[in-house]
């Protein structure tokens, strides 16, 4: 009886204790977290890439700023080598400056960016000054894109390693702890330096970096109950009155104040402290990103004692699967809108519901929504297969656009531009160039833009040069001993109304009626008479345009086409010589870089007449070179300005430009051309040797007015030589 007594007290006893003693051997929770400080933050991926190779598995991370961004990939599935490879590349000029392709943009769009140096909005006659320098719209595609995986989790605590990052309420300076959401719009709230990205609006609160209130959020984890916290600090100590030097050094300076104070009690709750050395980087070094994974991964490689107690050689974290540039999109859903439509929507987007696409032109067309400038604010988020965008509307209607130019056919220019929306219809724009200096000209734009469904648009242009011509227009008509060339005055005012629509997603294709009124004169004519041409013409026209080109001065990639076709079928006729006739045109090119730094442009451009009208006014006039297209005029290396003319020509272009230093370009261009009267009459004629060459030799430099070009051109038949210079973009 005894025993039993003995037996049963010492089972009572011991069990329990067997019981406590199998808890506490138990793996302890570990947590990771990881400061902000901008591109600094790429020492967190080394950090990471130390941990992997140890087969440590982390059960909870929480970030701030650049780490949110770095922990919530992470948390997401990715291994820290992965994220060496996705995040070494990045710009600054990619994250400031929302980097929206060229070729991702409509035409009209593209013109935009081609011609104005200098954009600013303006409300009530007041001049609106921007939330920031920008809207974070790379930032955001950028993240959806490789979080796509996880876009139907909303709970981060679902995430393959639970997640949770900092933010900073603007408006009542609290701190906001974003653990549910659209994952990557919760990672770019928390990222959202003030001034440089816009703040980004999260269930009614408007959001900034969380750096700005806590930028070490260990607090936070530490009460999610982890027994272990490894932290990575990329914080800068506070510089003294020497090393402030450079906005981003004192802005830095400044959002240190808070989070410096509070580091030393945040520092005693860390059990592994890891600070790389970021000296010498600041937020915004991302083009030392690797060199700042290198610093990390060094850093966390002198714990590797303590690091190793963690060790656990039978896990390794799983890689994902590359992300598939292919998804497919079920409906579209977006914001109810005030002053645009669904088609408008949908024409920007590119894409329709219930289509498969890649990745890119998804983004393409979210970028080219955004760069319509109608819209504040731009985010989406994935449901499955369906899609919802969440757009404000613009406040800002009207903007004015200034730039400058120079060119040896058009001289000195300087442009103002008025652009005003919403004047007086859903999805209409009225745009007004005025250009003033050696030539006045004016280009007028109204369109109602219905995107995939046709638009409506008319348009107002006038074109004037005054050049010494000897061989176009019928000039040498009117040439004797005494004048060798005429002082031309040229003027060309172009009315148009058109219909326009997207067709095969791509191309721009329209068409319709067009008033042209052509002024030729000279004082130097002999007669009386000065007026070579006075007449008004009416046309139908039709085009097809398309344009990939990622830069249009200096282009490295993409391809284009332009083609138009206009069939005259009455004039006021000032020479009584008018019959009905055609013109149509061509023009095409595209640009590849076979070697780094190294681009090759092939161009290729033909028209011709159809009809017999001896009217010389709508020829093909080639010369020179950096000045606006004018109706049929062209340029041409080799050959002063206005030199070459015929009813029909072809040409071919060929361009080897070296970037030598950053937007720096050193080219080498040849051309050929044959040109005449109805050269395409007779296949010999137009597959002959080319009548006329020349070659192009230049310096150019991508400045934010437009390029600055200097050309030593010159032509083997003729040996004409001649130094151009052009400046500015071209208009």
């Amino acid at each position: 009886m005894f025993s039993c007594i003995f037996l049963f007290t010492f089972a009572f006893c011991v069990l329990p204790l067997n019981s406590n003693a199998q808890e506490t051997s138990k793996k302890p929770k570990i947590g990771l977290v990881l400061s902000g400080g901008g591109a600094k933050g790429l020492a967190h991926i080394g950090v990471l890439k130390v941990i992997d190779s140890l087969g440590i598995k982390i059960d909870y991370i929480g970030g701030t700023s650049m780490g949110a961004i770095i922990g919530g990939m992470y948390a997401s599935g990715y291994t820290g080598k992965q994220l060496d490879s996705i995040f070494k590349t990045l710009t600054i000029d990619d994250l400031v400056q929302d980097n929206i392709p060229r070729k991702s943009k409509i035409l009209i769009n593209k013109r935009n960016d081609d011609i104005y140096a200098l954009v600013l909005p303006f409300k009530n006659l007041k001049l609106e000054t921007p939330n920031a320098l920008s809207k974070g719209l790379y930032n955001f595609n950028f993240l959806s894109k490789i979080s796509y995986h996880v876009r139907n989790i909303r709970d981060f605590k679902k995430l393959p390693i639970p997640f949770f990052c900092m933010a900073t309420d603007i408006e009542t300076g609290q701190e906001v702890v974003l653990d549910k959401g659209i994952f990557p719009q919760a990672l770019v709230a928390s990222s959202s330096i003030p001034t440089i990205f816009y703040p980004i609006e999260i269930e009614g609160r408007l959001l900034v970096d969380g750096g700005v209130t806590n930028n070490y959020p260990i607090e936070k984890l530490r009460e999610l109950g982890v027994d272990f916290v490894i932290g990575v600090d990329v914080q800068e100590e506070l510089k003294n009155r020497k090393d402030l030097q450079g906005i981003t050094t004192i802005f830095g300076q400044i959002s240190n104040f808070n989070t410096q104070g509070q580091m030393e009690s945040k520092r005693k709750l860390t059990d592994i402290y890891i600070k790389p050395d970021i000296k010498g980087f600041n937020v915004l070094s991302f083009e030392n990103g690797k060199k700042i994974i290198e610093n990390g991964e060094n850093e966390a490689r002198k714990f590797l004692t303590e690091l190793t107690v963690f060790q656990n050689s039978d896990y390794k974290k799983p890689e994902l699967a590359p992300v598939k540039d292919s998804i497919y999109i079920g409906n579209i859903g977006f914001t109810e809108l005030k002053n645009y439509t669904r088609a408008y929507v949908l024409g920007k987007l590119r894409f329709k519901p219930n289509t498969k696409i890649s990745f890119e032109d998804f983004q393409n067309g979210i970028q080219n929504l955004n760069n319509t400038q109608n819209f504040s604010s731009v985010k989406y988020q994935f449901n499955e297969k369906d899609v919802f965008i969440s757009l404000r509307e613009n406040r800002v209607n009207t903007f004015l656009k200034f730039a400058l130019h120079y060119d040896e056919l058009y001289k000195s220019g300087a442009l103002i531009n008025i652009t005003h929306k919403k004047l007086l219809s859903k999805n209409d724009m009225v745009s007004l160039d005025l250009i003033l200096g050696d030539n006045f000209r004016y280009d007028f734009n109204y369109l109602i833009d219905n995107g995939y469904y046709f638009s409506f648009g008319v348009s107002s242009s006038l074109n004037k040069f005054n050049k010494n011509v000897n061989n176009s227009f019928g000039i040498q008509n009117y040439l004797n001993n005494t004048f060798e060339k005429i002082n031309l005055d040229y003027s060309s005012l172009n009315n148009k109304a058109f219909l326009q629509t997207v067709f095969l997603r791509k191309f721009n294709l329209g068409g319709g009626l067009e008033l042209q009124h052509l002024n030729l004169k000279s004082e130097n004519l002999p007669n009386a008479n000065k007026t070579i041409e006075n007449s008004n013409y009416l046309s139908f026209f039709g085009f097809l345009n398309h344009d990939t080109f990622n830069n249009k001065f200096f282009p490295k990639k993409g391809w284009y086409f332009k083609s138009n076709f206009n069939y005259y079928f009455h004039s006021s006729d000032y020479t009584n010589k008018f019959s009905k006739f055609s013109i149509a045109k061509a023009d095409m090119g595209i640009a590849f870089e076979p070697l780094k730094k190294l681009s090759v442009i092939i161009q290729n451009e033909g028209g011709f007449k159809v009809g017999y009208s001896s009217l010389p006014y709508f020829d093909f006039v080639l010369g020179g070179n950096g000045f606006k297209d004018t109706n049929n005029i062209r340029s041409f290396y080799g050959y002063d300005f206005l030199n070459l003319s015929g009813n029909s020509y072809v040409k071919a272009t060929g361009t080897v430009d070296y970037e030598f230093y950053r937007k720096n370009h050193i080219n080498l261009t040849y051309n050929a051309s044959i040109v005449g009267n109805f050269i395409f009459n007779s296949t010999k004629t137009w597959l002959n040797k080319p009548s006329f060459t020349g070659f192009g030799l230049g310096y150019g430099l991508d400045t934010l007015i437009g390029p600055f070009e200097i050309k030593y051109t010159w032509s083997p038949e003729t040996h004409f030589s001649a130094f151009w210079f052009n400046l500015g973009f071209v208009f």
